[in-house]
């Protein structure tokens, strides 16, 4: 008999992602149960979270978690599903993928939009999912990567901080954010560009707090207007500080030509690496399409792991 009932113990979803985790994506730490019951009990900003547990003949076997855009993306939901190696080839990805598209019909919306690597493709197609947009996962392996002390072009200076930002930046901050949601492939995904102001990058800064993480950023100003023009993120778990995830980097639009993006990379890289010793690893995930960023990572050092696609079904 399968039970789906909204998750009443988040020790319970941990067992069954890490038993997923380490079975599809050994590679990509999970971290702590401590860190991973901070991540859903704080949902990102402008986002809420729905939670749900499959019990298979009284034993927990899938966990499914519904993502909520609030305030952008309205129609959509992001789906996250997970079933432990035990308890596969019995109906429970179909029937938690069910739930959501249910969750999801009663909630107004119209898309569905989640991840897989390759291994979980033909699930998403018997799902009725369509690939919506390909990423590649790189990987820097920090025992063999130096990077060079870059210098920046002139007319800019580098500023660099750790997880909260001086508050002279918080208005361009937004906008590169935002830009970049703009300028990001975003493939056939029904994803509209999220809007960013300074309370957002101050509730996202706090997030990253209370869900146990280190945001390293690297800017670039330019030096006749103060405006910060160029900026780079590397973040990680606190309680895994061997591996962390190279996240934004976006140069504005105005400013390019001058080998800013690949400057504040390789400077916030040095900047991660003096502050945590033990970084060995940093993952990072493109669109395949962009050519141009997997140029830069390539020049870095990073080199392609494996494949994703994000998936869509419109309901």
């Amino acid at each position: 008999m399968l039970r789906i009932a909204p998750l009443a113990d988040d020790q319970t979803a941990f067992e069954i992602d890490r038993a997923a985790a380490e079975s599809d994506t050994p590679d990509i730490p999970l971290g702590t149960f401590e860190a991973y019951r901070a991540r859903l009990r704080h949902p990102w900003p402008g986002n809420e979270l729905e939670q749900y547990l499959a019990v298979h003949d009284g034993v927990p076997a899938g966990h499914l978690e519904l993502g909520l855009p609030l305030l952008d993306n309205l129609a959509n939901v992001n789906v996250q599903l997970f079933v432990h190696p035990e308890q596969r080839r019995r109906g429970i990805g179909r029937a938690l993928f069910g739930h959501a598209v249910e969750r999801t019909r009663a909630l107004g919306r119209r898309h569905l939009i989640g991840p897989t690597t390759d291994d979980g493709a033909a699930f998403a197609r018997a799902m009725g999912a369509a690939a919506g947009l390909v990423e590649v996962r790189s990987r820097l392996d920090l025992a063999t990567a130096e990077p060079p002390d870059t210098p920046v072009a002139a007319g800019y200076r580098l500023v660099r901080w750790t997880n909260v930002a001086p508050a002279e930046f918080l208005d361009d901050l937004g906008y590169l954010e935002s830009r970049l949601n703009a300028d990001a492939p975003t493939g056939d995904l029904a994803w509209e560009a999220e809007k960013v102001d300074a309370a957002r990058v101050r509730a996202a800064e706090e997030a990253i707090r209370v869900r146990r993480r280190t945001a390293f950023h690297t800017g670039a100003v330019h030096e006749d207007s103060g405006r910060l023009i160029a900026w780079t993120t590397i973040a990680g778990q606190d309680d895994t500080a061997w591996h962390a995830w190279q996240s934004i980097t976006i140069v504005d639009p105005g400013h390019r030509g001058h080998g800013l993006g690949l400057t504040i990379k390789n400077q916030n890289l040095r900047y991660a690496r003096s502050s945590r010793p033990g970084l060995r690893a940093i993952d990072t995930f493109n669109a395949a399409t962009n050519d141009h960023m997997l140029r830069i990572n390539r020049t870095m050092g990073f080199r392609a792991v494996d494949q994703w696609t994000q998936w869509q079904l419109t309901v």
